[in-house]
C-alpha cells in the first residue's frame, strides 16, 4: 500500500530543565523525549521533519538546550529529517538561537524585543514558523510587521503547500486558565491565511490535545512532551496529570491528517504483523461479497 507523500513529527512542550531538575518536582521531561525519539528512531518509519513548537526548554536555560540538542539533532540524524525549531513562552530568544540555530552574537538578527520567524522548503512543502511570543509575557501575540512578512512569504504558494508552526493557539480552549493565554487577535492571523495555501496550523503551549480551524485552515494543537492539562478537571479547579506524546502529521495528496500518538508507557492490547491483519482484513470482505 502507498504511503504518505510527507511526515511531518510533531513535538510541543518539551520543558527541559538543567541536569536533575525535574518540572513541578514529578516529571523528567528529557526523558520523555528521549522516550519518544528512540521510538521513532526503531520504528522504521519515514519521517522528513521533526517540528519542535515551543516551550523547548522550561526557563530558557542554556544548559537545557544543550541538553535539548543532544538529544534531537542524533535521531534527527538517523532518521533522515530536518528539524525545525519554534519559540514557546518559556524560552529565552537569545539563548534559542545561539544554541538551536547556531546564530553568533555578531549575526545574530533579534534580541529580548525581536522575533524569530523562519521558512524551510522541504521537498515541495513549505513550513513557515511563526514567533507568538513577547518577553515578560505567557499569551501569544503576532506584530504588525509579523504579519506583513507573513503576507509577503505566502503570496507565492509552494508546490505542496504550506505549514503554518507557532506556539500559541489562534483557537480558544475550554479550560479558562489556557484560553486566557492562547494568541491574541487572532483575527488579524485569519485575514492574513484567507485564500493562502496553508494546509493545517501546527501548535503547542495547551498541554491538551484539540482541533480547529482558522479562515477554513485546520489548527492542531499537539500533545504535550511534558505533561498534560486535564480539560475535564473538577468545577472550579485547574490540574495538570501525568502523560505524554506527540503528533504524526502525514500529507496524503490533497489530504493532510493529524494522528496524536500515545507516548505514556503502557502495556499493548495486542501486537501483530501488518500483514497477517490485512490478509484477516481481505478474507472478511471476501466473505461479506
Amino acid at each position: 500500500m502507498p504511503g504518505p507523500d510527507f511526515t511531518v513529527v510533531h513535538i510541543t512542550d518539551t520543558h527541559i530543565g538543567r541536569e536533575g531538575e525535574k518540572v513541578h518536582g514529578i516529571v523528567d521531561t528529557l526523558d520523555n523525549l528521549q522516550t519518544v525519539l528512540d521510538r521513532l528512531v526503531s520504528s522504521g518509519h519515514r519521517v522528513d521533519a521533526l517540528v519542535l513548537s515551543g516551550d523547548l526548554t522550561d526557563n530558557g536555560d542554556p544548559d537545557a538546550y544543550r541538553r535539548l540538542r543532544e538529544a534531537i539533532v542524533p535521531a534527527a540524524d538517523e532518521l533522515g529529517a530536518e528539524v525545525v525549531y519554534a519559540m514557546g513562552n518559556h524560552d529565552d530568544r537569545e539563548s534559542f538561537a545561539h544554541a538551536l540555530l547556531d546564530l553568533s552574537p555578531s549575526d545574530l538578527p533579534v534580541d529580548a524585543h525581536r522575533p524569530i520567524d523562519t521558512v524551510v522548503h522541504l521537498r515541495g512543502v513549505r513550513i513557515v514558523v511563526l514567533d507568538s511570543t513577547t518577553a515578560g509575557r505567557h499569551d501569544g501575540r503576532l506584530e504588525p510587521g509579523q504579519l506583513k512578512w507573513l503576507t509577503e512569504v505566502l503570496a507565492e504558494p509552494a508546490p505542496n503547500g504550506t505549514l503554518l508552526v507557532l506556539h500559541h493557539p489562534p483557537i480558544p480552549s475550554p479550560v479558562t486558565s489556557v484560553d486566557s493565554l492562547k494568541l491574541q487577535n487572532s483575527e488579524h492571523l485569519e485575514a492574513v491565511l484567507l485564500g493562502t495555501d496553508v494546509r493545517m496550523v501546527l501548535c503547542g503551549h495547551s498541554h491538551h490535545t484539540c482541533s480547529g480551524s482558522i479562515a477554513g485552515i485546520p489548527v492542531w494543537v499537539g500533545p504535550a512532551m511534558s505533561y498534560r492539562v486535564d480539560p475535564v478537571p473538577p468545577v472550579g479547579r485547574h490540574r495538570g496529570v501525568v502523560g505524554f506524546g506527540f503528533t504524526r502529521v502525514d500529507m496524503f495528496g490533497s489530504s493532510v491528517v493529524a494522528t496524536a500518538v500515545e507516548a505514556t508507557p503502557a502495556p499493548a492490547v495486542y501486537d501483530e504483523s501488518m500483514q497477517d491483519v490485512l490478509d484477516k482484513l481481505a478474507a472478511l470482505s471476501l466473505r461479506a461479497g
